[in-house]
């Protein structure tokens, strides 16, 4: 399960190739230039409707197989950022290929929306146009270079976070393999890993400050080229985000405060009375309150996968079948070891239309619950690998991470796989109160992100005085006296706000829907996976809200909806947690 410097990949198209020549690099600048100028030809030639639908299917087989090839280079990166070679291979992606082809794509997009046969094409369609559409409003020819720099400034906070590394006890960790550590009932020792963490953070604080005041100056540049008041209006354009506003994220900021929060100083003062503690620091949060270990899943990266397998199996065969091809694909990479790039991520290869999942098993329960969740990005990426349109096979975010959420939510009550009685009692308490602790810090982490993007004032003071005013609101009752520094720049640990801005908000909406799978999910498992994998079938092909509605799931950003959702998971929270 883990391929750490060979990962390579080599999968047949999943379909025949109707446009491409199979074997033939189309990464060298004279070939693809050639290949977007008989793709522009064949524009030419369409004499109908039917002309037009082919066109459009050899147009989605290049953008296929180049984003196939940039996906492998960043998978190959990633998994080793202190590569050279890999990270060289990746930046000839960013530096040449997309420079050249940005241009061309939109050129033929352009031509495209002008053709007499492109308003005719029929309903199955609708989504594709209206993404065609929103694509060329967030264009502009001077963006090209800006976004390769952007690109480029993502990866340098890539490579210095996934860098991170200081000595404990005599021996060399990430921050990532020191993170089991926090969870040691030894508060002090606790305290002293959760300091090294801290500073070691902080010592790079004015590098990460520069990193984001080059990626500012570039997105402001971004929005004001392609005709934008701002950065926010811009990305909700960019992310086609048609089915809700940034007025209805500051709406569901509201509900979290109004709802949500309150539950989450009950969770937080629990855990400092079971601690016995006057006040409750940053280095209690992830220990058990109830004085036991941290719970220890598996001991190897084969055994987390193969158990995982045990509770697809259990749940549902089609479920098992999708991710039994991770494993015989050689598909995956689970470990956690210097130079790999934090976090963990699904990607899928467009032509092959096959699942990737990264990400850094160390041991530890959280591991476990992250593998889940991107399992079932996997899997959403397989079932709706049929869509006809390229477009259709990935699903609005908001939607990818309802997929992911649920399988955490529909797998909990089978943990017994890697858990004792006792232990799934804490699992399940770790779950919920998990997802209710996350909802205040999604709302801090993307007001964060709205503030700042329409501030006037987007300097270094002031941005850490708009988080220490957002942690202030939806904090709750951590006490960091004395460690006010750090409390500071906690944002600079969430790779998001760097790398993929004001992407944040789909977790809260989607975290809201597996909620609701999860409810009618206790009430009858079977129904619930069936919806569950045919609202996944469907992929893009449908609106966001649509695609809710149609897995039976609200959509609605108001305290009404929210609020019953919370007191379900606190109810499980108070279950386990007695």
């Amino acid at each position: 399960m883990n391929e750490t410097a060979e990962i390579s990949f080599s999968f047949s198209p999943y379909k025949p190739l109707q446009f491409l020549e199979p074997g033939k690099d189309i990464l060298e600048e004279n070939t693809l230039c050639a290949l977007f100028d008989r793709l522009e030809q064949e524009l030419q030639n369409v004499r109908g409707l039917e002309d037009l639908k082919r066109w459009i299917g050899f147009y989605d087989e290049l953008r296929e197989a180049l984003d196939e090839e940039r996906t492998k280079r960043y998978i190959a990166m990633t998994c080793q950022t202190d590569d050279e070679e890999r990270e060289k291979s990746y930046l000839y992606i960013v530096t040449v290929v997309e420079p050249l082809r940005k241009p061309r794509q939109m050129a033929l997009l352009q031509k495209l929306v002008s053709n007499p046969f492109f308003n005719s094409l029929d309903g199955s369609y609708a989504v594709f146009k209206r993404s065609v559409l929103s694509q060329l409003a967030t264009y502009s020819q001077e963006n090209v270079a800006r976004e390769v720099e952007e690109e480029k400034l993502c990866q340098q906070y890539q490579k210095i976070s996934g860098g991170l590394a200081a000595e404990y006890e005599g021996k060399e960790y990430t921050l990532v393999q020191l993170s089991p550590f926090l969870e040691d009932q030894d508060r002090e020792k606790r305290k002293k890993v959760w300091e090294i963490i801290a500073q070691k953070r902080l010592e790079k604080k004015d590098i990460f400050e520069e990193l984001f005041d080059k990626l500012l100056a570039l997105r402001s540049q971004i929005a004001a080229s392609a005709g934008f008041d701002n950065y926010r209006s811009y990305v909700f354009e960019k992310y086609r985000r048609f089915d809700y506003t940034p007025e209805d994220c500051l709406k569901l900021a509201e509900a979290i405060e109004q709802t949500v929060v309150p539950v989450q100083r009950e969770i937080q003062d629990a855990r400092k009375r079971a601690l016995g503690l006057d006040r409750l620091r940053p280095w209690d949060l992830a220990v058990d309150p109830e004085g036991e270990p941290p719970l220890k899943p598996f001991h190897t990266a084969e055994e987390l996968f193969e158990k995982v397998g045990k509770i697809f199996k259990r749940m549902d065969l089609k479920l098992w079948n999708f991710y039994q091809t991770l494993g015989e694909k050689r598909l995956i990479d689970l470990e956690n070891r210097k130079g790999k790039a934090p976090g963990g991520y699904q990607s899928t290869l467009p032509l092959a239309r096959l699942p990737f999942i990264f990400m850094n098993a160390v041991g530890t329960h959280r591991d476990l619950e992250t593998l889940l969740h991107e399992s079932g990005h996997a899997i959403h990426s397989l079932a709706s690998r049929d869509q006809f349109l390229y477009d259709y096979r990935s699903a609005p975010l908001e939607f990818c991470e309802v997929a992911s959420m649920s399988m955490e939510l529909f797998a909990s009550s089978f943990l017994d796989e890697f858990y004792s009685n006792k232990e799934l009692k804490r699992a399940n308490r770790k779950l919920f109160e998990g997802i209710i602790l996350f909802f205040p810090w999604m709302a801090t982490v993307d007001s964060f992100q709205q503030k700042l993007y329409t501030s006037s004032d987007q300097s270094r003071e002031k941005r850490a005085d708009i988080w220490e005013s957002l942690v202030d609101r939806f904090g709750g009752i951590v006490d960091w006296e004395g460690y006010e520094e750090a409390r500071r720049y906690l944002w600079h640990r969430q790779l998001h706000i760097f790398e993929i801005p004001f992407y944040y908000i789909e977790y809260g909406i989607a975290q809201m829907g597996a909620l609701a799978f999860w409810i009618e999910a206790k009430k009858d498992l079977k129904t619930a996976l069936e919806r569950y994998l045919y609202a996944l079938s469907l992929g893009g092909s449908k609106p966001l809200r649509e695609l809710f509605q149609l897995a039976g799931l609200p959509f609605d950003f108001s305290a009404q909806t929210l609020r019953p959702l919370i007191e379900a998971a606190r109810e499980e929270w108070l279950r386990f947690s007695t």
